[in-house]
């Protein structure tokens, strides 16, 4: 690597340390600004009440799905998504009363299935230079708690789904940072003795080997962790009508096969990414993204935003409930719960502007999709949506009753994936989506995971 070349002054002086300061205090404004940041905090003198008074939780169209439920202390925020479209359609076709489904279930396979799928990947990548960038990208977070909606898919057509009542949360499922720190430690471990036993000599098929036995044995700790997950059970419950029923003998394939009326294959997943490399009416996957070795590859379908929300709505408009992932933690608050681009006007109380494009953010590390959440309504004005109902997974105390509110403006600037039945789509959107999906490298900003807790 070449050494840069530097002109002129570098260094930061103290002469120019002191005309700053002078420059500072010859404004009194900013006196003003420090003593209500220092004593308030920022987002308190950044409120707009205009803002806050715009955000009602009225909606002209609403879903209902029940009480929220809550993650806690982990980043299983796509799974519970997930989950949450799942047991709607469950509890309306069985005329039931809101229930849960096991997240803690889910969560066993997919750590069980991520362990193998990252030393698979160690095996693809032997003859890499440790130092290399896909290997230090592979053992950077082999292990973390978050997904993406294919991923979800993968768990449930190969491991189906129970209710929570069958598999109940674990101190470690509600709590999960120590749990996945030794974790991780194992698959590094493991991944360090493979590396050394190939430069040793050892094939490849002996290192599977090795792996099938370290799998035995990462099963065993995951139980200490989460418990085992079941293989049959039975479910009773009470319909709306107060009509006791029994279903005796299912497993969790079964469950969702008689039970769960969707078929996950009819979804697809839809982005906007308006970065110069990612050309709309393209599809898009992304190396090395993933949970189940042979499951289904992450694929995107890249659109601009208005057909981003007009396949929401539509989706809202026919009684179903909408998977999304965004970047939650940008001009947002979640005790008011709401989302919204002018809620805190930092450019205003700080005399200085963070004016970006959608694209910049992206290109630039300034956002991603960190979280994922559902939508279950939207205000229609003369047929355009002002404002989203929120269905959140951190529990009744954010927000309102659990559910935000998201403004339009707040969904073009922090808006990244929705899934939406294909019925939805256009004969156009139809045949992008039937395209061979070009491969993004795995950093790319697409292949950032939902796991905001």
């Amino acid at each position: 690597m070449a050494t840069p070349i530097r002109t002129g002054n570098t260094a930061i002086s103290i002469a120019q340390i002191q005309r700053y300061a002078a420059d500072f205090h010859s404004s009194p404004a900013n006196r003003v600004r420090m003593n209500a940041v220092t004593k308030s905090g920022i987002q308190s003198v950044a409120t707009d009440r205009d803002a806050v008074a715009r955000m009602q939780y009225t909606f002209s169209e609403e879903i209902d799905t029940g009480p929220v439920t809550n993650q806690k202390q982990s980043g299983r925020c796509w799974l519970f998504a997930g989950l949450n479209t799942i047991r709607q359609d469950i509890a309306t076709g069985k005329h039931m009363a809101p229930f849960e489904l096991s997240q803690s279930y889910q969560m066993f396979w997919d750590k069980f299935e991520k362990a193998n799928y990252f030393l698979e990947r160690i095996l693809d990548t032997l003859d890499e230079d440790t130092d290399s960038r896909i290997v230090q990208w592979l053992l950077q977070a082999p292990l973390q708690d978050g997904g993406q909606w294919d991923m979800f898919v993968n768990l449930v057509e190969k491991y189906g789904v129970v209710p929570q009542c069958v598999m109940a949360e674990s101190y470690h499922s509600s709590k999960s940072a120590v749990m996945n720190r030794l974790l991780t430690s194992k698959l590094r471990k493991e991944a360090s003795d493979y590396r050394a036993c190939y430069r040793q000599g050892t094939s490849v098929a002996d290192l599977r080997d090795k792996k099938q036995l370290f799998l035995g044995e990462f099963y065993r700790l995951l139980c200490y962790f989460l418990g085992t997950p079941p293989t049959t059970f039975d479910f009773e419950y009470r319909d709306k009508d107060n009509v006791f029923h029994r279903d005796t003998g299912l497993t969790p394939q079964t469950f969702f096969e008689k039970y769960a009326r969707v078929d996950l294959k009819d979804y697809v997943s839809i982005i906007h990414a308006p970065t110069s490399d990612k050309p709309y009416d393209r599809t898009y996957t992304v190396k090395y993204l993933g949970n189940v070795e042979g499951g289904n590859d992450v694929v995107y379908l890249n659109v601009d935003i208005d057909t981003v929300k007009r396949l929401a709505l539509a989706q809202l408009q026919d009684g179903e409930s909408v998977w999304f992932g965004c970047d939650v933690g940008k001009r947002s608050d979640s005790e008011s719960g709401i989302m919204d681009a002018r809620l805190f006007d930092y450019e205003g109380a700080l005399d200085t502007s963070f004016a970006m494009t959608k694209a910049e953010r992206l290109d630039y590390g300034e956002s991603v999709m960190t979280h994922a959440m559902v939508f279950t309504g939207a205000n229609v004005i003369d047929g355009k949506v002002n404002r989203w109902k929120v269905q959140n997974s951190w529990g009744k105390d954010a927000g309102k009753d659990g559910f935000f509110v998201m403004s339009d403006a707040w969904f073009d600037d922090y808006m990244y994936q929705i899934v939406v039945n294909k019925k939805h789509l256009s004969e156009a959107n139809l045949s992008a989506l039937a395209q061979t999906p070009i491969e993004l490298s795995p950093w790319d900003p697409m292949g950032s995971l939902a796991m905001m807790r």
